[in-house]
């Protein structure tokens, strides 16, 4: 079955690639260390790193979403963040395209590359790949859009669980683009998002290699606390208020903005949302180890050992 391949060009080098090239992936938690690790294995390997953090695309927001700053990049280019914006729809398909062509153009000047980020999907349809889909229905999309707008994420949910059950109980109810995606393929086909979904591994003209990161948990969860802290000292709060009418959009409804938005309606007072804040940020980091630890196919190194997990990657990239 064809997959989403990305441009021509890049698609035709990329096929003809060898198998050599490796995509090193570093994945964990959020505040578990994933930026300062890649960097140094960006500058050891000569290459460059590719964002899979399903928020950092969005040029508006800076705060919120953790982006590395210039000097925490430390010159090292990286693709996909600030790369998009909030007006822009931008689906998982779309990253798998997108980021393929951009790793062809990677892999023609380096023989290794760098993914990393906590959205594990997005890891995974770049690793195998997502079944093809019917053409976007662009008119229809609109008209959805539209209601998402100004009916809400309610109704669209509501109709895709009556039209597909199936994958509405798999599928992040509070995610609007993977709602609307899924709504819009069965009212354009008739049949379920669901019967188009066979999880066929797409191949890959390079060799992955999966490094996932870890921390003790108490230590894991004092550093997210205190990037909480350094957020809001950074000005999360007024971020968040300057997005405000932008509060339905998926990466608006994260974690980081959706607490400060029910603080600003009412439901609870400051002290109430920074705990709430700290709270659901823990929670997200346990929901993206679970997610990761399930595939079975990481090595896992606690963060702090970057000796060992240099050693590992220069034993894996030595072929080269």
């Amino acid at each position: 079955m064809k997959r989403h391949q990305g441009n021509l060009m890049p698609f035709l080098y990329f096929c003809l690639m060898s198998t050599t090239k490796k995509l090193i992936i570093i994945a964990g938690p959020t505040a578990v260390g994933k930026t300062d690790l890649c960097v140094k294995l960006a500058q050891l390997l000569d290459t460059e790193v590719v964002s899979a953090d399903s928020r950092q695309f969005y040029r508006e927001l800076a705060i919120g979403t953790a982006k590395p700053t210039p000097d925490e990049m430390q010159g090292v280019k990286h693709h996909f963040v600030d790369s998009h914006s909030i007006h822009d729809y931008y689906s998982v398909g779309d990253y798998e395209k997108d980021c393929l062509a951009v790793l062809a153009t990677i892999f023609e000047k380096k023989e290794v590359a760098i993914l990393t980020g906590g959205s594990g999907m997005f890891i995974k349809m770049v690793t195998d790949g997502i079944d093809e889909m019917p053409e976007a229905n662009l008119e229809l999309r609109a008209s959805l859009m539209t209601r998402l707008e100004t009916e809400g994420l309610a109704p669209l949910a509501s109709e895709l669980a009556t039209l597909d059950p199936v994958y509405f109980a798999e599928v992040d109810q509070q995610n609007p683009q993977r709602i609307v995606r899924a709504l819009e393929v069965c009212l354009t086909t008739g049949q379920p998002f669901s019967s188009f979904r066979k999880n066929q591994k797409a191949e890959r003209p390079f060799t992955c290699v999966r490094i996932g990161l870890e921390r003790p948990r108490e230590e894991l969860y004092q550093r997210i606390d205190q990037r909480m802290d350094m957020m809001l000292a950074a000005g999360l709060e007024e971020e968040a208020i300057r997005y405000i009418d932008y509060r339905d959009h998926y990466a608006l409804k994260t974690v980081g903005y959706k607490e400060i938005y029910e603080h600003l309606d009412g439901d609870y007072d400051k002290e109430e949302m920074l705990r709430l804040l700290k709270r659901n940020s823990r929670r997200y980091a346990k929901r993206q180890l679970t997610w990761f630890r399930n595939q079975d196919n990481f090595t896992w190194f606690d963060a702090k050992d970057e000796t060992a997990i240099i050693a590992f990657v220069k034993q894996h990239v030595s072929s080269c």
